[in-house]
């Protein structure tokens, strides 16, 4: 879908906040022989450069040194039946939040990948409270070493950054209700209250 004007989001510190909290994205990097695709964990380094690592064997690995990337996180989402609006000559759709980011790949050195892999996990770990918070000193000795002999480092540099988030703001209020109403009595509670978070913006006669 090609987002029209009342879903392009432009929040640039709301998207970053986003994509840290999914934490987890599509990766994409054209190559001579084809388009190479990892799902993958991601962290904020800061607030231009955002970290992965990817197993060595996968082949992306090669392709991404100095390519420019794109990495997609996409949110909560979901189809939206027109009778769910109550009102005439409706068509259905599908509402979603989503972000893309862009920019050149670096791969990281070895102390670099050590850091961006203890800040996903602090990261993660953070959100688990009360648990204890798991450290790799937790591993048995060598152990840490051994796994990350198999994993690569990169950073990219976010140099564009997109956001769409088509949650019915063309309709009028009581139409985008209904449909909140409607995904909640689905199970999909989380698009639903992302759709009563925007009302009042962008709302149609």
């Amino acid at each position: 879908m090609t987002p029209g004007a009342p879903y392009r989001w432009t929040d640039e510190a709301a998207i970053r906040d986003f994509v840290g909290q999914a934490g987890f994205g599509l990766l994409c990097v054209a190559a001579p022989d084809r388009m190479h695709v990892v799902h993958l964990p991601v962290v904020w380094l800061d607030d231009r450069r955002i970290g992965l690592h990817i197993h060595r064997a996968n082949p992306i690995v090669r392709h991404l040194d100095g390519a420019d990337a794109l990495i997609v996180v996409t949110g909560p989402h979901g189809y939206v039946s027109p009778d769910w609006y109550g009102l005439p000559d409706k068509v259905p759709t599908w509402n979603y939040l989503s972000a893309e980011l862009r920019g050149p790949m670096a791969r990281l050195d070895r102390d670099a990948t050590i850091a961006q892999i203890d800040a996903l996990t602090q990261e993660q770990e953070r959100r688990l409270a009360p648990k204890p918070v798991w450290t790799r000193d937790k591993m048995g000795a060598g152990q840490f070493d051994r796994l990350l002999g198999g994993l690569v480092g990169f950073a990219m540099r976010v140099d564009a950054l997109h956001g769409t988030a088509k949650l019915g703001q063309d309709k009028p209020e009581a139409a985008r209700i209904g449909v909140a109403d409607a995904l909640d009595a689905g199970g999909n509670a989380p698009l639903a209250a992302l759709m009563r978070a925007t009302l009042g913006e962008g709302d149609a006669a």
